[in-house]
């Protein structure tokens, strides 16, 4: 991968030819040819039988439409409200779901083009609200992932470096008591905690996640931050993170990726696009009144997390 000095301000859309520009000023150290989207068109399939009051078939609307853009490496936020198109943009990235037309090239490789094993060594992902049902213990699933994913078990700390990078992860996401617990009988917080270690323990070169930490306290969101973006520095391995909380993205993320209702998006440095101003127009609310936006938003999102494990737990019951 090339390593350029620069800064980048902003994608703006042209407006007469769906094209996204780069605009240049400062100086700052990134990685360049990380992600590239070349004329993307993506729009989910209809769900059958998800129909309107008059019984037609709902069709899902188009989020990217000639969409283009080189994206840099580092340690990425993405903000916005729901539905402003993080979690396509990520998944796109990732190569968990393929453009309809155009192409999506993430450290040089086409993702259409590729298998799903050299996928996972490109990128990692950890989905929103992600559940994985196993009656494994924690330990044995964390020796599994580490051991047969690209570090084969073995890997120096990244703080220590004469320690060890599994004994680290446990450590930093508080693993400790979690240890020989049944996967499935984790709590909410726990599991994040235990997806997140899954994600650096594989050893892939980039990691996309999706609201991976709304469920743990403030001091393990902070100490889970801290951490990864000095994991981004010290071993070159990119971090995309989507979360809500604007505090914890002006305080850790190198990057911002500023989301807006029409799928418009800003990049740049937290100075350059967490202004008062584009905020309130991603938001639609004043910027006084996001801390109080964010709050709910995680409490429903906390909400829909703990109504899918009820009915789960139900359904199990019946099974």
């Amino acid at each position: 991968m090339d390593i350029a000095y620069f800064n980048i301000i902003k994608i703006k859309e042209n407006k007469s030819r769906k094209k996204y520009c780069i605009l240049y000023e400062k100086q700052y150290f990134i990685v360049m040819d990380f992600l590239k989207f070349r004329d993307v068109r993506f729009a989910y399939q209809p769900v059958e039988d998800d129909v309107d009051e008059d019984g037609k078939q709902i069709i899902p609307p188009v989020i990217f439409d000639n969409f283009s853009a080189d994206l840099p490496g580092g340690f990425v936020s993405l903000v916005g409200p729901n539905g402003s198109g993080k979690s396509t943009f990520m998944l796109l990235a990732a190569g968990r779901i393929l453009p309809e037309n155009g192409s999506v090239s993430l450290l040089g490789h086409d993702t259409a083009s590729i298998s799903e094993e050299e996928r996972d060594i490109l990128a990692s992902y950890i989905y929103q609200n992600m559940e994985l049902e196993t009656e494994e213990k924690v330990s044995v699933l964390l020796d599994f992932v580490y051991k047969n994913g690209k570090h084969k078990g073995n890997a120096p700390a990244i703080r220590e470096e004469s320690g060890d990078f599994m004994e680290e992860i446990k450590s930093v996401f508080e693993l400790e008591s979690s240890m020989e617990k049944k996967l499935c009988a984790l709590s909410k917080s726990e599991m994040q905690r235990v997806l997140l270690a899954f994600s650096l323990l594989y050893g892939s070169l980039s990691i996309f996640m999706d609201e991976p930490l709304f469920a743990l306290e403030e001091p393990q969101k902070e100490k889970a931050l801290a951490y990864l973006r000095d994991f981004c520095k010290k071993t070159g391995v990119s971090v995309y993170i989507s979360m809500h909380e604007l505090d914890l993205t002006k305080k850790y993320a190198e990057t911002v990726l500023l989301f807006y209702p029409n799928h418009d998006i800003d990049l740049g440095t937290v100075e350059e696009v967490l202004t008062n101003e584009d905020l309130e127009k991603a938001y639609g609310v004043p910027a006084a009144m996001l801390k109080h936006s964010e709050i709910i938003t995680r409490e429903n999102i906390k909400a829909k997390d703990e109504l899918v494990r009820k009915v789960n737990d139900i359904a199990s019951s019946v099974d």
